[in-house]
């Protein structure tokens, strides 16, 4: 394809769309981090210089990615697989640790947390994996195959610690689910979230008393219409109940205190105010600051460069993790919905995107793209306003780092990539 019709090919609204993202993540990042002592724009000491040059190698970086063939990424994403994998397991060798995590390569110059280029690798592996079986996955074995592809990594970047990227590999299991795997797993994962919550809310003895009552309604109704099987409905009240004891023992021996903490201030689990309320000021400082800076804003924000609290350092990691608390102070409510507009048209437009392709890989792919998008996106914007606990990933295109930048946009091009293709035979 020459170069010409690549650019008549590429869907250019996503791509509009990515500019904005990427230039208003950088104007808040801007903001969050400026200040008199640094020299203009392109101050490259300063954060906002170290992301303009972050922008422009991946300018540089799509460019390379548009230019090769769009089954490339078909042909070798095994080895790319393979490849992140080796890198997230030289981290423990090799790795250095920056804020309590073993995510990072120094290079000097630069510093690569391999687990962001993961995710894309990870979504390659599966997209071929799916493609490769040829068939709805509803074989025990291929499922078992597909959930291992994810899992590996997911378990390698855990004890980093890493639990929000492990998370976001988690996500993939969309893909699955669209490609036939039984929702039946979807319900045992939601069930198992809720028995986990509702646990530490109230106790095991209540979901114990609960689930018997519901146990026995069900029992007393079996007898007029229902058909199914007594001993599987027991069965899975009493793997139900151990689930229940056990969730307390993990709780309190195998989460970290910041971990309990977390859980203690987003679920209220201590019930003397006062403690409450000294948890959410240290634990939950940032998210508590987050809160403030994005209520303070109101309807049209204070103005560019005029957040109080952002100039005055008041969220921790504010051009990071917290970068979406700096529009809401400096632009309001306006900002912030604009934002999340821009997020929402993105993703349906991928899922609109996927549906069109002719080729399977690049279908599963695209759905990977959707489903690691929307999990960094609704999980960051929800710590970010305090109605999720804090894990701390990056919300998409926005937030500062090279790592983040260059995943996040290899993850979309490639995909954008393979559907100015789809028209091709076998794409």
């Amino acid at each position: 394809m020459s170069g010409k019709d690549l650019l008549k090919r590429l869907d250019w609204l996503s791509i509009l769309i990515f500019v904005l993202l990427v230039a208003i993540g950088w104007v808040n990042i801007y903001s969050s981090t400026y200040s008199e002592a640094h020299g203009g724009v392109f101050d490259f000491s300063s954060i906002y210089g170290k992301q303009l040059m972050f922008i422009a190698i991946d300018v540089a970086f799509l460019i390379i990615i548009l230019s090769l063939e769009s089954n490339f990424f078909e042909r070798f994403s095994s080895i790319i697989y393979t490849i992140s994998l080796v890198l997230l397991l030289g981290l423990y060798i090799f790795g250095t640790t920056i804020a309590g995590a073993t995510s990072w390569y120094n290079l000097g110059f630069f510093n690569l947390q391999p687990s962001e280029l993961a995710k894309v690798a990870t979504a390659l592996a599966v997209a071929k994996y799916l493609s490769d079986i040829q068939t709805d996955i509803k074989r025990r074995k291929d499922q078992f195959y597909a959930f291992l592809v994810l899992l590996i990594p997911a378990i390698l970047v855990i004890p980093q610690p890493d639990p929000g990227s492990a998370l976001v590999f988690f996500s993939l299991v969309f893909v699955l689910f669209r490609e036939g795997i039984p929702v039946f797993y979807l319900g045992i994962g939601l069930f198992a979230i809720m028995i986990f919550v509702c646990t530490l809310m109230f106790g095991s003895i209540w979901i114990a008393i609960i689930l018997g009552l519901i146990l026995a309604v069900f029992l007393l109704l079996k007898k007029q219409s229902f058909k199914v099987p007594l001993i599987p409905i027991i069965g899975i009240y009493i793997v139900t109940i151990l689930f229940s004891l056990s969730v307390n023992f993990v709780f309190e021996n195998v989460f970290e205190q910041r971990h309990r903490d977390r859980f203690s201030l987003w679920l209220s689990l201590e019930k003397d105010p006062s403690k409450l309320e000294e948890i959410r000021k240290t634990i939950g400082y940032n998210t508590y600051q987050s809160e403030k800076a994005i209520e303070s804003g109101g309807f049209f924000g204070k103005g560019f460069l005029e957040g109080t609290r952002t100039k005055g350092d008041f969220v921790p990691e504010q051009h990071t993790d917290y970068i979406f608390s700096t529009v809401g102070e400096e632009w309001g409510f306006i900002g912030t919905t604009t934002v999340i507009i821009l997020f929402s048209i993105l993703l349906l437009r991928l899922v609109f995107l996927a549906e069109r392709q002719k080729n399977a890989f690049s279908r599963m792919y695209g759905y990977g793209v959707v489903s690691i998008l929307l999990v960094h996106y609704f999980i960051n914007v929800g710590m970010v306003i305090g109605v999720l606990p804090t894990i701390g990933i990056p919300l998409p295109f926005f937030s500062y780092g090279g790592s983040g930048l260059l995943g996040f946009t290899a993850l979309l091009f490639i995909f954008l990539k393979m559907d100015s293709n789809r028209l091709k035979e076998g794409f």
